[in-house]
C-alpha cells in the first residue's frame, strides 16, 4: 500500500485531548457488499445499508479493489456524465487515467487524488492507462461523492489535481499512526483539497498495536472506513475489520486503534477518517445525478440529452475493452 509514506518521528503530532473533551461513541459498524463498477471492476459499497442522514454531507462510497489484476484485466469506465456534486478519487495503489468535457485531466497514480466538481454538468471517463491494461498490477483506491447544497448545485465545473506528495502529514501523538490530510483540516493542520462543502478526508495507517486519537470538528459528521487490516474504534473498543465502516455519534474526538496481530499481507491497518458539515437539504438522485427535487433530476436527464455538459473531446480516452 504505497500511498505516501512518512517516519512518523520526525513529523508534527497531534494534541492531546483536553480535560473537557469528549470521545465521540459508535453508533453502527456495517459491513459493505461486494459488487462491481463500470466496465467491470471490483468494488465495496462501503455506505450500504447507513442511512442518509448519517452520511450527509456524503451521498456514495466505493471501495475500488483491492485487486492484483493479469495482464489484459483491468477494468475502468465509459464516458458519463455527472451533476449537482463532487467526486473524488484517492488511488492508492495502481493508477487511473482521468479525461473530462471541461479540459480537466492527468493520470491518477499512487497517493493521488482527484478532485472533480461536477455542478451544473459534466462529462468524464476514468479508465486504467494502456500500459497498466497490458501489465496488470495492483488495483486499489476509492471514490467518493460529496454533495453540494443548493446554492452549488449549478457552480462551474473545476478540475483539481493533488498529488501524493501535496498532502499534509501528522503523527499520533505516539508516532504508532501516520494521517495523511487530502482536504479540511485535523488538530489545525488543512490539506490542499478546497472543497465547496466544508469536509475532513484523511488516510490513516495504524500500526499493530498503535491507537490513533484526534480531534474532530463537533459540527461534522464523523465516519472510519477500513481499507485494510482489523482493530476497534470508539471509546470502548468496537471490533472492525476491512470493508466495514464505523458511524460516530457526537463529540470532540475519534478514536481507532489497530489489533496488535495483523495478516502477514496487510501489516498495518489502513483507515479511511471523514465527516462533513450536513447540508439538511432534500436528496434526489437518479444514477449520476444528485439533486434536490425529482424535477431538477428530470432537467438534468434533458440537459444532459441536449449535450449541454459539453462534447466529449477528439482524441478522447476510451475504455479498454478486450477482443471477442
Amino acid at each position: 500500500m504505497p500511498a505516501i509514506t512518512a517516519d512518523t518521528l520526525t513529523l508534527p503530532r497531534i494534541s492531546g485531548s483536553a480535560p473537557t473533551d469528549t470521545e465521540r461513541p459508535v453508533r453502527s459498524v456495517t459491513s459493505g457488499p461486494r459488487g462491481y463498477e463500470g466496465e467491470g471492476f471490483p468494488v465495496v459499497r462501503a455506505f450500504a445499508g447507513v442511512s442518509a442522514r448519517d452520511l450527509d454531507p456524503f451521498v456514495h462510497m466505493d471501495q475500488m479493489g483491492e485487486v492484483e489484476y493479469q495482464p489484459g484485466e483491468p477494468r475502468g469506465t465509459d464516458w458519463h456524465p455527472h451533476r449537482g456534486f463532487e467526486t473524488v478519487t484517492y488511488m492508492i495503489d495502481g493508477r487511473f487515467a482521468h479525461q473530462d468535457s471541461h479540459g480537466g485531466g492527468g493520470l491518477i497514480a499512487d497517493g493521488a487524488t482527484q478532485w472533480m466538481t461536477a455542478g451544473s454538468g459534466i462529462l468524464h471517463i476514468e479508465t486504467p492507462p494502456a500500459e497498466l491494461v497490458e501489465s496488470g498490477g495492483l488495483f486499489h483506491g476509492i471514490q467518493l461523492w460529496v454533495n453540494l447544497p443548493k446554492k452549488d448545485k449549478f457552480a462551474a465545473p473545476r478540475y483539481q489535481s493533488i498529488e501524493g506528495n501535496q498532502v499534509t502529514l501528522l503523527a499520533s501523538d505516539d508516532g504508532g499512526a501516520l494521517v495523511r490530510v487530502i482536504a479540511g483540516e485535523i488538530d489545525g493542520r488543512g490539506g490542499p483539497g478546497d472543497t465547496h462543502t466544508p469536509i475532513t478526508l484523511a488516510h490513516a495507517t495504524v500500526e499493530p498495536g498503535a491507537r490513533l486519537n484526534l480531534p474532530w470538528n463537533r459540527d461534522f459528521n464523523a465516519l472510519v472506513y477500513v481499507l485494510s487490516g482489523r482493530g476497534a474504534v470508539g471509546p470502548i473498543g468496537h471490533p472492525i475489520q476491512q470493508g466495514q465502516l464505523a458511524v460516530f455519534g457526537p463529540g470532540d474526538r475519534i478514536t481507532v486503534a489497530a489489533d496488535g496481530a495483523q495478516d502477514s499481507n496487510r501489516p498495518a491497518l489502513e483507515v479511511l477518517l471523514l465527516g462533513g458539515r450536513p447540508i439538511r437539504e432534500p436528496v434526489f438522485q437518479y444514477g449520476p445525478f444528485v439533486m434536490n427535487s425529482k424535477s431538477e433530476l428530470v432537467q438534468a436527464m434533458e440537459d444532459f440529452n441536449a449535450g449541454k455538459f459539453g462534447t466529449i473531446p477528439p482524441n478522447a480516452l476510451m475504455p479498454h475493452r478486450p477482443l471477442r
